[in-house]
């Protein structure tokens, strides 16, 4: 009775007690080892041929010892370009003996559960709150003040002074410095009066008094 089975990686034709050299295995030396990748089996005249693998099939066998195999030679030339490559390598193998061929009752070994990797905590973010912007106040049509025009009203902005509010508490002195650069002869006395005015909503009066204004001059 012979087997072919699957050991680490390569398929060996198996009997009982015969000896085999396979790629290097886990297990201890001494400690029983089974293999139940088994792709065919014949007994007598009875063959079985797996597919891929045997149910219940197995190979019992015993770790004698490991041990390196032969060396082996490699070299590497390269001609005309002076290079030569000289090296030896001995792969790492485990005698066994097999011990017993199973054609059926084996218990296939459950597959290892590989350890989910542990899903790493993301670190907390501080939750600190952003202070709200604030928001700009609405900006004001500086032209309804008697002698401002559009220039004069972009420089007042651009100075932040854009609402009626902000140019009733600036004093006319200072406006005049704001828009010195503009060219023109400006009367800024009533400005912040007349801004005063805008700013509460008093437009019948502030239409009344500008009706008697020259360009903002009383």
């Amino acid at each position: 009775m012979y087997a072919i089975v699957e050991i680490a990686g390569q398929q060996f034709k198996v009997a009982k007690d015969q000896k085999v050299y396979v790629h290097r295995l886990q297990t201890e030396e001494g400690q029983k080892v089974t293999f139940d990748n088994v792709l065919l089996l014949e007994n007598g005249k009875d063959i079985t041929i797996g597919a891929p693998a045997i149910d219940g099939a197995a190979v019992e066998a015993k770790v004698v010892k490991h041990l390196k195999g032969d060396k082996v030679i490699v070299f590497k030339k390269k001609r005309r370009k002076g290079y030569k490559v000289k090296n030896g390598h001995r792969q790492y193998l485990t005698e066994i003996v097999i011990e017993n061929i199973l054609a059926s009752g084996a218990k296939k070994a459950a597959p290892k559960k590989e350890a989910a990797p542990k899903k790493e905590a993301a670190p907390k973010k501080a939750e600190a709150k952003k202070a709200a912007p604030k928001k700009a106040a609405k900006a004001d049509d500086l032209k309804k003040v008697e002698g401002i025009g559009p220039k004069i009203a972009e420089t007042l902005a651009a100075a932040g002074i854009s609402t009626f509010a902000e140019l009733a508490k600036t004093d006319a002195a200072k406006i005049s410095e704001i828009i010195a650069d503009v060219r023109g002869n400006h009367v800024t006395d009533t400005w912040p009066a007349q801004a005063k005015l805008a700013a509460e909503g008093k437009w019948d009066e502030l239409k009344k008094w500008q009706d008697e204004l020259d360009g903002g001059k009383a």
